[in-house]
């Protein structure tokens, strides 16, 4: 395991860590580690919220994409 060492934490942060620490029964050490933790943890995600986001933005659009649709699209590409 790697280690870091923390350095000119200010007292009000410290305090606050000590207390969270000891809320949940641990040590000094666990707890920050427990904060770095959820601090890089990837965010859930609500796969049914997405799905009816995507869903309504599909509904949304217009219906088929036609060649004609596609040739008049490239006309303004480089």
């Amino acid at each position: 395991m790697k280690t870091i060492t923390l350095k000119d934490i200010p007292s009000p942060v410290h305090t606050a860590l000590k207390q969270r620490a000891h809320r949940h029964g641990r040590s000094l050490n666990k707890e920050i580690l427990a904060c770095l933790e959820m601090a890089v943890a990837p965010a859930p995600v609500n796969v049914q919220g997405m799905l009816l986001d995507i869903r309504a933005h599909r509904a949304a659009l217009p219906g088929t994409l036609t060649d004609r649709l596609i040739r008049k699209a490239d006309q303004g590409r480089p």
